[in-house]
């Protein structure tokens, strides 16, 4: 942990292992907020993120044991607005494909009605949007990761259980297993002890993030709950791990875990897991990955969410787990310290320190950068209202909403409606459009497509990533706008 701080110079960081029921270690580092001089405890609370999806389909498991849905239902059964842009799907997809990213959706698609936060997109306006996102693969033909139908998943589990979601995970997970420190839905922020901030990297520096808060105290409810808006403490992740790691617990009946942890959908082996874990199959459970390290069975899972990363590594045979918050950009602090922690048991006699596998992670990030270069857009420009032309006006795409392209002080402006930080300039660079966003946490630039005078009528504006390397949940390649009306 001293060496993942140095390296990466992280605010703040938790850490847990579990072995056999018993916790062997606990350790904490760093602030909730960088400077601020408030220490991390094991009760601190961190975003979780995507180790949240574990505890959706765990709260469906729990119905399905309790007969109140089955994993084959139809989607529809449960909630009858449900549609997706084919309507076989829509009629066929069964509640359990909604935990297992096979819908044929692409990576991430329609992540932007859920970041950046905060936003006005509703969980009914997410059910609603599905409809216009376009598949890019056939329904059950492949693995691509999705946010949008696990928020799906905890409509369907409140709809089954008969109360809202955030209310069932208090009733079946937090309260059996004695998780009372963590948080789902609106809390208030001065009952809730230890709260970390997370932390954007500003010219070298962690800079805190501020807690969105109302008037009266209270931490909103976000869109994305089910599918990644769960926070706890490490003490409390280490409750839910040995929880899993306890066969004869009887949280979950044992059908039921076998279920959560069968291999329903295959996944790509990457270099690195052939590299590091000499991996051979990984594939996808209900809310769980799945797969070899040398030799061994592994399940776990991530989690990324503005300035917060998590990981948990469980090796079930070993009945040994382990826990990583971080509240800081700790994306290759979280791997390599998870390597290191992972190989612990599974290479004892071979395994190597943070910093050999912090770098492997710059080398990797070398290539990736020398394989696919970061455009030069130095040369950026303002653009003006002669040059925008027919660009300038508000456009509406089916699921994102409206968005003007107008004047405005500096330029021409392009702002969302519905996603207030998805506001910026839009500038030249050469013959091309480029959209630089007035908010800096919103850090992928998107290149402005016009629409092609050859489409007449049907024609579309579009966007795409400046960096192809940029976070896949700024969805826009599944934009496309199509023109309203004259700027206001």
């Amino acid at each position: 942990m001293d060496a993942a701080m140095d390296i990466y110079g992280l605010p703040g960081i938790a850490v847990g292992v579990i072995e056999d029921g018993r916790v062997v270690a606990v350790e904490t580092r760093g602030e909730l907020a960088a400077g601020g001089g408030e220490a991390v405890t094991p009760d601190t609370l961190f975003k979780i993120a995507s180790n949240t999806k574990a505890m959706t389909a765990g709260v469906l498991a729990r119905l399905v044991d309790q007969g109140k849905l089955r994993w084959d239902d139809p989607v529809v059964k449960h909630l009858p607005q449900f549609r997706m842009h084919d309507p076989w799907v829509t009629a066929n997809m069964q509640v359990r494909d909604l935990l297992i990213h096979n819908s044929g959706l692409g990576l991430g698609a329609g992540d932007l009605m859920l970041w950046p936060e905060p936003n006005t997109f509703t969980r009914a306006d997410i059910i609603a949007g599905l409809e216009h996102l376009r598949p890019v693969t056939s329904f059950r033909s492949g693995y691509a990761y999705d946010n949008l139908l696990y928020v799906v998943a905890g409509e369907v589990a409140a709809a089954a259980g008969g109360m809202p979601f955030d209310e069932l995970v208090r009733r079946e997970l937090f309260g059996p297993l004695g998780m009372d420190g963590c948080r789902v839905g609106a809390w208030r922020l001065d009952e809730a002890g230890s709260v970390a901030r997370p932390h954007r990297r500003v010219d070298g520096r962690n800079v805190p993030v501020d807690e969105r808060v109302d008037a009266g105290g209270v931490v909103p409810d976000i869109t994305s709950m089910a599918a990644g808006g769960i926070r706890c403490g490490v003490d409390d992740m280490l409750k839910w791990v040995d929880m899993w790691l306890d066969p004869a617990d009887p949280w979950l009946s044992p059908a039921q875990r076998r279920a959560v942890w069968t291999a329903h959908m295959p996944m790509p082996v990457s270099e690195r897991m052939r590299q590091w874990d000499s991996s051979h199959f990984s594939a996808y459970g209900y809310g769980w990955r799945l797969s070899d390290v040398q030799g061994e069975w592994k399940v776990a899972h991530t989690g990324t969410l503005s300035g917060m990363y998590s990981s948990v590594i469980l090796l079930p045979d070993r009945k040994a787990g382990i826990v990583i918050l971080i509240n800081g950009e700790g994306e290759a602090a979280r791997t390599a310290l998870g390597q290191v922690l992972l190989e612990h048991y599974t290479a004892p006699d071979a395994r190597a320190d943070v910093a050999h596998y912090a770098g492997l992670l710059d080398q990797e990030r070398a290539q990736r950068s020398a394989d696919e270069p970061l455009p030069d857009t130095s040369s950026r420009r303002p653009a003006d209202a002669a040059q925008a032309g027919a660009l300038l006006g508000v456009w509406r795409d089916p699921w994102f909403g409206e968005v003007a392209l107008c004047p405005r002080a500096d330029g021409i402006g392009f702002a969302s409606a519905r996603s207030p930080l998805m506001r910026g300039r839009l500038v030249r660079v050469g013959e091309r459009w480029l959209v630089d966003w007035d908010e800096d946490s919103v850090d992928a630039e998107a290149w402005l497509h016009p629409p092609s005078p050859a489409d007449g009528n049907g024609a579309t504006l579009t966007l795409s990533h400046v960096d192809p390397d940029a976070d896949f949940s700024y969805d826009y390649g599944d934009l496309a706008f199509t023109r309203l009306r004259d700027c206001p």
